[in-house]
């Protein structure tokens, strides 16, 4: 793929992670300890590369970092999962895009990425429930990634617990994040295993276009 096409991207992420709740790095901020490990989910609801139609395909990342990412003070180690239903033009027009070499906002996510250790191809399984209360993905004997909506003892019932613009969000600005805690989550692979539950999670949606 020499000429990038027209192409948008829009859908479901969330990532779990090592921080203490609520995550510091999506206000821009150090995480806590100073390191942050964890899992990034994407569903593509609806997508299309050119004329390569990307609906419904799945990616979870791995990934860890020290420092102020949003800072310049650190860059991050990952490794990637791609959805193994995906025929080989769709494999293209993925790595193309979460690689940066499709411009968009991934193209500046991409460039916080200091080692990619590598892409596999596997069965991914993604959940989010409609009213935001729980979302999970799995790939088996790899990645298992669960968690709930955070709430207390003063959140309405049915209410989430939500940032509007965060400074730092993964997937772009003028967003809205959905706080949560991990209820299980475990990852292999890439060299980044990591094991926790209670810790930080945030569902926000993504719609992304390039090349522009």
């Amino acid at each position: 793929m020499n000429a990038v096409p027209q192409w948008r991207l829009a859908g479901d992420w969330f990532d779990i992670c090592s921080c203490d709740i609520p995550c510091p790095c999506e206000f821009a901020q150090r995480p806590t300890g100073n390191h942050c490990q964890g899992v990034l989910a994407w569903h593509v609801r609806e997508g299309q590369y050119g004329d390569v139609k990307l609906d419904g395909l799945k990616l979870v990342a791995l990934g860890e970092f020290e420092g102020n990412l949003w800072a310049g003070e650190a860059k991050a180690v990952m490794g990637m999962y791609l959805d193994e239903k995906a025929n080989e033009r769709q494999r293209e027009a993925l790595q193309a895009i979460f690689g940066g070499q499709a411009g968009g906002w991934p193209a500046g996510f991409a460039a916080n990425i200091g080692e990619m250790r590598g892409m596999e191809f596997v069965p991914i399984t993604f959940e989010v429930a409609g009213d935001l209360a729980t979302w999970r993905v799995e790939i088996p004997g790899l990645v298992v990634g669960r968690a709930e909506a955070l709430s207390g003892p003063t959140t309405p019932p049915g209410k989430r617990v939500q940032t509007i613009n965060p400074p730092g969000s993964e997937v772009g600005p003028g967003q809205v994040a959905t706080w949560g805690r991990s209820v299980e989550v475990s990852t292999k692979g890439f060299g980044l295993d990591w094991t926790g539950t209670a810790r930080s999670s945030k569902h926000i949606p993504f719609d992304w276009t390039g090349p522009n």
